[in-house]
């Protein structure tokens, strides 16, 4: 079966170091690139992540040190990445919970522009969840009747999750599902925005899971203490829940989206404030116009100064006594005579003794 296309779907797989969004990194990312006129496109990159691959990871998909030592770091790729992925929407297998969030977070780390906001998410994974409950594998051997060959490698199994989804749009065509309101729909079609809101059906506002939208359109929290509460009620009643998160160890687009909410929880914060703040009082000579002073007033302030009521007197001045005329009639100071005493001698004690004879 061919895909509906209105523009490019991007189906793409990464092996990491590990699970964790925000302190894993990227070794190995493919992407198959569905153009609308049915074409692929394939590229595929290794990674230098720049850090040790733990042994449990490299069991896993087969990826170890020495396979990429002299591979180029993400920041060297990113742009290539971007550039290659365009505007295609994306499509993986836990793509949302884990690919998209893990490749965000390497293009917020580099500096580099990927904007998700105006792209449709397929996670097929979702969609085979909600319709069989099973792994990868057993898709591809239930949908596709085949064996993924070189299973964990990124291309092995991003191939097998575009044909797996090829594959569930042929069996679930028609096929009716029930959601937990007991509503009863055919969402299984060959349109990839329907499919997009079929694989998201939690909401996830930042595709980690830490905050998702409920029934209502409003951003909650989806872990910890404040689960299932209003994101703005949360930050009303305890603000310092915001530095916390921002400085723990949450992916970068987590950070970046609890980082808008606030943003606007501030202004209309602000904006409330502003309303309720009184309006402040004219002056009261302010308020009134220059012509409205009583006409007595006027024309006593026009007569002579004696011949006024005392209350348009003017004000007597008053200033400290001038003691400049008393300074100056003052002697002048006699500066002390610096010139060191003469040493007694036979002509000095003549003298005295002549001052002080008895008569």
């Amino acid at each position: 079966m061919k895909l509906n296309l209105k523009r490019p779907l991007a189906f793409f797989d990464i092996e990491a170091t590990g699970t964790n969004v925000g302190a894993d990194r990227i070794v190995e990312l493919s992407v198959i690139k569905l153009n609308t006129d049915g074409s692929e496109e394939v590229k595929t990159w290794r990674v230098n992540p720049g850090m040790p691959i733990p042994i449990e990871s490299s069991l896993v998909h087969g990826i170890y040190d020495e396979d990429i030592k002299d591979e180029k770091v993400f920041g060297a790729l990113a742009a290539d990445v971007a550039e290659f992925i365009g505007n295609s929407d994306l499509a993986g297998y836990n793509s949302n919970k884990f690919d998209i969030p893990m490749l965000m977070e390497e293009f917020l780390r580099v500096g580099v522009a990927f904007d998700l906001e105006n792209r449709f998410f397929v996670d097929v994974q979702n969609i085979f969840h909600q319709m069989e409950q099973r792994t990868l594998k057993a898709a591809y051997q239930f949908y596709c009747n085949k064996q993924i060959v070189n299973a964990h490698s990124a291309e092995a199994d991003t191939r097998a999750t575009m044909e797996v989804l090829l594959a569930q749009l042929d069996r679930y065509a028609g096929a009716d599902w029930e959601d937990k309101a007991g509503k009863i729909s055919q969402p299984i079609v060959n349109d990839v925005e329907a499919l997009h809101s079929f694989t998201n059906l939690n909401r996830p506002l930042d595709f980690a899971g830490r905050m998702i939208y409920n029934e209502k359109g409003e951003e909650i929290f989806n872990f910890g203490k404040h689960k299932g509460k209003k994101v703005e009620d949360v930050f009303t009643a305890e603000p310092s829940y915001y530095s916390w998160m921002m400085q723990g160890d949450f992916p970068l687009y987590t950070k970046r989206k609890l980082e808008e909410i606030y943003t606007r929880w501030n202004a209309k914060r602000a904006a409330e404030r502003q309303q309720q703040r009184p309006a402040q009082p004219r002056p009261a000579e302010a308020a009134k116009p220059a012509e409205s002073k009583p006409a007595a007033a006027t024309e006593a302030q026009h007569k002579p100064a004696e011949q006024r009521p005392a209350q348009y007197q003017p004000k007597k001045e008053f200033h400290k006594p001038d003691n400049r005329n008393q300074q100056q009639n003052r002697p002048p100071f006699k500066k002390k005579d610096d010139t060191p005493a003469r040493p007694v001698d036979d002509d000095m004690l003549a003298q005295l003794k002549e001052k002080f004879k008895k008569g």
